[in-house]
């Protein structure tokens, strides 16, 4: 596979591993790329640019080191479903947030309009569930299905949350569960199943926290910035009125940032917010949260389900969520 397209921490798991590993993230990179044709012009060029634009194709990743070597055709398949449902929530998300970037370039939603980007969102999605649907073998299907039932829940409840500063930690953490964490579960846990290998529990476990980790340090940098690096503006979710944990405990130490109107929020002003959320050392203890669950992951993996090359590039790609943000 291209190596440019994606970012180191996923480059040093494919160099730590064996040579099909690279193969396979390749195959599944490729029909990712080809998935657009066929389905005519305006639809097909909308999906195909957004699948090309890339990512950090973590959960495929997991999926095809959780199935292994011997994981084989129903792994790259599972691996591609599950990317696939993961774009189509970006650009369902774009929809929602009237977002004009993601990843530094503009949206389907922007370009195309929110009709034609809702139309590409229910494309990607069920491209993912044609692509399962021909195994004898249904949980795969099944794993994804609640998978994605659990995302729109989670944006359901983030929805109902917008804008309200007494939401609190583990409100917000049981939405980061639905929103995040359950896909990243849904990948280890489909990837094992993929090749019938034992440790499904540790596998949803580790997924779980690497996922709520994944999402924590995306929220310090919505917080930190820089708009170069994260590829939208400093301070979009506080815009979107998505109370997140560091605006939580920043709110606990500090009186006026708990007063805050966040619908009265204008861009100068979510930059402003921004920097008094950092003064009050949220941000830090954020971190430390995040740390401490990728730790914790990496311990799901001491035991005899797991071989020695298995145990290392899973450890390789929690470090990895924690890389990516440092």
């Amino acid at each position: 596979m291209n190596r440019t397209t994606v970012p180191p921490p996923v480059t040093a798991v494919i160099d730590a591993a064996g040579a099909w590993l690279p193969l396979r993230l390749g195959e599944v990179e490729r029909r990712l790329t080809d998935l657009g044709g066929g389905y005519g012009s305006l639809l097909g060029e909308d999906a195909t640019t957004t699948l090309r634009a890339g990512g950090k194709r973590l959960r495929p990743l997991l999926v095809l080191l959780c199935a292994g070597a011997g994981g084989g055709e129903p792994a790259i398949r599972a691996a591609t479903a599950v990317e696939l449902v993961h774009m189509a929530t970006l650009v369902h998300d774009d929809v929602l947030d009237d977002a004009p970037l993601r990843r530094g370039r503009p949206t389907v939603a922007a370009t195309s309009g929110r009709a034609r980007a809702t139309t590409v969102g229910d494309f990607l999605f069920s491209r993912a569930f044609a692509l399962l649907a021909g195994e004898r073998d249904h949980r795969a299907t099944a794993l994804l299905s609640d998978a994605s039932v659990a995302l729109a829940l989670g944006e359901l409840a983030q929805r109902r949350d917008a804008f309200d500063m007494s939401v609190g930690e583990e409100r917000y953490l049981e939405r980061c569960r639905m929103k995040t964490a359950r896909l990243f579960e849904c990948a280890c846990v489909i990837g094992r199943a993929a090749s019938g290998g034992q440790g499904e529990d540790e596998l949803r476990a580790f997924g779980g926290e690497i996922g709520l980790a994944f999402q924590l340090l995306d929220d310090i940098l919505d917080v930190s910035g820089p708009p170069e690096r994260t590829g939208k503006a400093r301070g979009t979710d506080l815009l979107d009125g998505t109370v997140t944990m560091p605006l939580i405990l920043a709110a606990r130490d500090d009186a006026s940032i708990a007063a805050t109107d966040l619908r009265r929020l204008d861009p100068a002003a979510a930059e402003q917010l921004c920097e008094r959320i950092a003064t009050t050392g949220a941000l830090d203890q954020v971190r430390s949260r995040a740390l401490a669950m990728v730790a914790s992951a990496k311990r799901r993996l001491n035991g005899p389900a797991f071989d020695s090359e298995q145990r290392s590039l899973l450890g390789l790609v929690a470090d990895g969520v924690v890389e990516r943000y440092s």
